[in-house]
């Protein structure tokens, strides 16, 4: 068992955007900007486990992004393969859990065999949870767990009267872990792109012009203190600032 504390920062989601324009303004092919945001997220899954985050879940792969050139999606997916392979022992010695989250249909065996090695090697990890959204949608993710809560409603473990906020929770990809408190987008989109919608409904939205390959752990620092100076009433009244009247409305 690992002997590093459990994390106990916030969780930060992140859509990484921006790898192909980033290597299209340096005249390189598209796999190029897939390379070096490989390192960019090996970077920042080392940095946010030292900051103690208590998840980073990274948007990898969507399901959208099969309608990508044939190309492209084949050396993506072997991208995917051979970081993870890679990178099973960094996260074991960053004390660092992985899980995945998204459909397992159409991943090439090899990625799911190394999608299930790391969650494997890394059971007994007590860190940061480090959660990779693969073949993932959200709109998908919901009409899964639609579907086996229905299922539990038919087979009659479950009552439609029982069914609540945490039941669907429950059902979700992303059971066990908290909710995002902070989403960041990098290259400048202001759009969630089919991202843990359920999940970041009370999350603090953070979107940066610089594109993915360029995002350092400086720019995590920041985004972080940022998160630290917002003001979060998840829907309920601000308490009033000492010596001022509450404002109604």
């Amino acid at each position: 068992m690992s002997s590093t504390p459990p994390a106990a920062g916030p969780h930060v989601a992140i859509v990484m955007d921006g790898n192909g324009r980033w290597a299209e303004s340096r005249g390189l092919p598209r796999t190029a900007g897939h390379l070096s945001g490989a390192a960019a997220a090996r970077r920042i899954v080392v940095a946010a486990a030292e900051m103690r985050l208590s998840a980073l879940t990274l948007y990898s792969f969507s399901s959208e992004n099969w309608s990508r050139p044939e190309e492209e999606v084949r050396a993506l997916m072997a991208l995917a393969h051979e970081r993870l392979m890679n990178e099973r022992q960094t996260m074991i010695d960053n004390s660092i859990r992985f899980r995945r989250i998204g459909r397992r249909e159409g991943l090439p065996e090899p990625v799911l065999e190394q999608l299930d090695g790391c969650e494997a090697a890394t059971a007994h990890c007590t860190g940061m949870t480090l959660c990779l959204a693969m073949n993932y949608g959200a709109r998908n993710e919901m009409v899964d767990a639609m579907r086996r809560l229905a299922s539990q409603v038919q087979a009659g473990e479950l009552s439609p009267q029982q069914i609540d906020s945490a039941t669907i929770d429950a059902a979700l990809d992303t059971a066990g872990l908290p909710d995002p408190d902070l989403l960041i987008r990098t290259a400048g989109q202001s759009r969630l792109s089919n991202f843990l919608l359920w999940q970041s409904s009370y999350a603090e939205l953070l979107v940066t012009p610089t594109l993915w390959p360029d995002f350092t752990a400086a720019d995590l620092h920041a985004a972080l203190r940022e998160l630290g100076n917002r003001r979060r009433t998840f829907g309920s009244v601000p308490a009033p600032v000492s010596g001022t009247a509450p404002v109604s409305g």
